[in-house]
């Protein structure tokens, strides 16, 4: 089987969807790589062919296969034809058109984001290596904008007290935030809707926020979207205390759905001058009232960062674990490197949003 590679041109998009590594490691597989489509990334032309792939100019035509990372763009569509295989995060529940232009083209269209949330496909979910990679990324530019030392610092001007940072939401992104808030020597506190992360929470080191608002846990994993009600004693409970924290990062997000709000503009107005927001949810809405998705703005002194695409900023990483996910997806797929696709298989018909006619 071959498998076609192209550069990302998508606006922002730095990742590529195989790395060098990963070329190595398809057995029976024939990788063809647009040039220049792992540059921005830092995974030079040279690299891959060291690995034994081939570099070519058009890495649509002439493949069975082409994996990407983000969507094409309908420019990109138009290459594709009926029966290939088309591998990227497409946005099904978002994005209606574009899955219904690739199925009038007879694409076979398998989104990264509809892998089912099983124990027998983790090697392929990259909603959560990407989500690792963010809310690492996340607490950096929370450091970054916090005129604060993280770390209590002892010095021979006297002590510093440590930065206070909130967690909101404790899913894969949120609970990477509390780790590294941690590493970096910040007094951390956790909350999440689902009282079955307390446990994780408190387990990095953090302290559970209790807020008197308990939710539930979806089959996915997700926490279900609260009732009005329930969202109305949310932001009141966090009104009441974000001021207490320096920094506050959320991760709160429903899929296919506007991202939940959890911090009205009245909770970011009583924050200390200087205090950080960094809002993951920013690429649907926004958890803050006032964050304005890819900017980064001051609200009465408080920088509120509202950056998309936050792996893209840790290109070299993010794709090195998003081109592992998508080599265990392509290997569930086509075992050999010969495609056998089995539509009774859990994986199999969870991941594919488009089917060929044939």
């Amino acid at each position: 089987m071959r498998v076609g590679v192209p550069r990302e041109r998508t606006a922002g998009e730095e990742r590529v969807a195989v790395v060098p590594e990963v070329v190595a490691r398809l057995e029976g597989f024939t990788v063809a790589v647009e040039r220049g489509a792992g540059e921005a990334a830092g995974f030079a032309d040279d690299a891959y062919e060291a690995a034994g792939a081939e570099l070519v100019e058009d890495a649509w035509r002439d493949t069975d296969v082409v994996v990407k990372v983000a969507k094409p763009t309908e420019e990109e569509e138009t290459k594709l034809r009926g029966g290939q295989v088309l591998i990227a995060f497409l946005q099904p529940l978002t994005d209606r058109p574009a899955i219904d232009r690739l199925a009038s083209r007879g694409v076979v269209a398998f989104a990264m984001e509809s892998i089912p949330r099983i124990t027998r496909a983790q090697p392929m979910d990259a909603l959560s290596s990407q989500a690792t990679v963010a809310g690492y990324k996340a607490t950096l530019i929370a450091a970054d904008r916090l005129p604060r030392f993280f770390p209590m610092l002892t010095t021979a001007a006297g002590t510093i007290a440590p930065a206070k940072v909130l967690v909101l939401g404790a899913g894969v992104a949120g609970l990477q935030a509390l780790a590294t808030a941690r590493r970096l020597g910040a007094v951390v506190s956790g909350f999440d809707v689902r009282p079955a992360v307390r446990e994780q929470v408190q387990s990095l080191g953090a302290t559970f926020l209790d807020l008197g608002v308990v939710g539930e846990e979806t089959e996915g994993g997700y926490a279900r979207e609260l009732t009005a009600e329930e969202q109305q004693r949310q932001q009141a409970a966090l009104e009441e205390r974000i001021p207490e924290f320096d920094a506050v990062i959320t991760t709160a997000a429903i899929p296919g759905r506007p991202a939940p709000r959890l911090i009205p503009a009245s909770a970011v107005e009583r924050m200390r001058r200087g205090s950080v927001i960094v809002d993951l949810a920013a690429e649907t809405g926004g958890n803050c009232e006032v964050t304005r998705p890819g900017e980064v703005v001051d609200v009465g002194g408080v920088t509120v960062v509202g950056l998309l695409n936050l792996p893209s900023r840790m290109a070299g990483h993010a794709s090195q674990l998003y081109a592992r996910n998508v080599a265990s997806l392509l290997t569930h797929l086509a075992p050999g490197g010969t495609l056998s696709l089995d539509w009774e298989d859990e994986i199999t018909a969870g991941a594919c949003v488009t089917r060929s006619a044939s």
